[in-house]
């Protein structure tokens, strides 16, 4: 963290050297428009096995912090590098555009999910987890970046006197707030994306596990290229390759998560009846856990009659019973680890003592969103714990 302090302080000072102070704040005041929207979609997407908020705090750090510190000095040093060598100013910035760029700025973002792929494991489960992580990176890259393009067309308004519409500021606006606020974040999640299903191989699985997260990160240098290309492939390039190629990718991607996510519900709802049947958990909460719909009734139903708190532990409740389902997920295709047992123990410890809050919650769920025919094999029956509640 002293790191992505330091590096913030130093790209704080470039950028603001770069657009002064006053094209500084209007950059800071119109860039972080998009932000809170793009964190709560990927939070969104993120709501059936949440990750903790120290990971895409940090994520959003190193895109803001590191990723754009790295990005604006090595593309520089490229760009002066290669006019200096060609004596062509015009093709270094178009080179340096179209391949210098995405080649640094992808890898530098996807450092950020590598740290996080290493050393946050038990966090990194799979397709979802490697989006938003990559997402909320690239959220952080594009915020620093568009002060620095929106601050520079802002002072480039004041040497000409433009303003209103027909200002540098208004298109740069339009462009990278209005019209691709997700393009960082596109390109980006496809090396999440990489990492995500190599998080779902087993660790026997070496040589997939590295090719797959180079592979997307390839992928994402592509695409990003192709778009800081599109100005020059004419006229109407740029509309081009947003209509015919970013949408539809952007739309693909975010069914793919979404899909991804109802799978993620369905091995809840496939998973958690073997601890039902051995009386860990209600034969009720599969159904209730499996269903995001019950798990919000369930908060709402704790927090109403036992305040805050307790909708606190009832999402706690969730999140650990979401992930005991994937544990025995991975368990049973042969890749939870060596510490599947120790693991198991753990969450189902945690799920133990919050039962109490818990269960009513879940139960009045399942009861007012149960489909007509059993799910599953549930129907409502009377609970009884097992005699010896932490042996299994």
């Amino acid at each position: 963290m002293a790191l992505l302090t330091l590096s913030g302080l130093v790209i704080l000072a470039l950028v603001r050297r770069e657009t002064g102070t006053e094209g500084f704040l209007v950059g800071l005041g119109l860039a972080v428009l998009p932000v809170p929207l793009l964190i709560a979609a990927f939070r969104w997407l993120d709501r059936v096995a949440p990750g903790p908020w120290r990971n895409l705090v940090f994520a959003f750090a190193w895109g803001a912090c590191a990723a754009a510190l790295i990005a604006i000095v090595a593309n520089s040093f490229a760009t002066q590098w290669i006019a200096t060598a060609t004596a062509d100013p015009t093709s270094a910035d178009t080179l340096g555009a179209t391949v210098i760029a995405p080649v640094v700025e992808e890898s530098a973002k996807a450092a950020a999910i590598l740290l996080i792929f290493l050393f946050r494991r038990r966090d990194f489960t799979g397709i979802v987890d490697g989006f938003v992580i990559a997402g909320v990176t690239a959220t952080g890259f594009a915020f620093t970046e568009n002060i620095l393009y929106l601050g520079t067309a802002f002072g480039t308004d004041q040497l000409t006197g433009d303003s209103g519409i027909a200002s540098v500021t208004a298109a740069t606006f339009f462009v990278r707030i209005v019209m691709s606020p997700f393009a960082h974040p596109l390109f980006t999640v496809l090396t999440g994306l990489g990492f995500g299903v190599a998080a779902l191989s087993a660790d026997r699985q070496r040589l997939r596990r590295v090719l797959l997260p180079l592979s997307g990160l390839l992928l994402a240098m592509g695409m990003h290229a192709l778009w800081n290309g599109s100005a020059s492939f004419g006229p109407y390039g740029f509309f081009a390759v947003y209509g015919l190629f970013m949408v539809p990718s952007f739309g693909l991607l975010t069914w793919l998560v979404i899909w991804t996510r109802q799978r993620e519900l369905r091995t809840v709802r496939e998973q958690l009846p073997a601890y039902a049947a051995t009386g860990w958990l209600t034969p009720a909460e599969p159904y209730a856990l499996g269903t995001m719909r019950a798990r919000r009734m369930a908060r709402e139903y704790a927090g109403h009659h036992l305040g805050k708190p307790a909708a606190r532990a009832v999402a706690q409740y969730e999140e650990y019973a979401t992930e005991l389902a994937f544990l025995r997920h991975l368990g049973n295709r042969g890749r939870a680890g060596p510490d599947f047992v120790v693991r198991e123990q753990e969450l189902l410890h945690e799920l133990w003592q919050r039962k109490d809050i818990a269960r009513p919650a879940l139960e009045h769920a399942a009861r007012m969103t149960a489909p007509p025919t059993p799910v599953y094999g549930w129907a409502p029956m009377p609970y009884a714990p097992p005699p010896n509640p932490y042996q299994y």
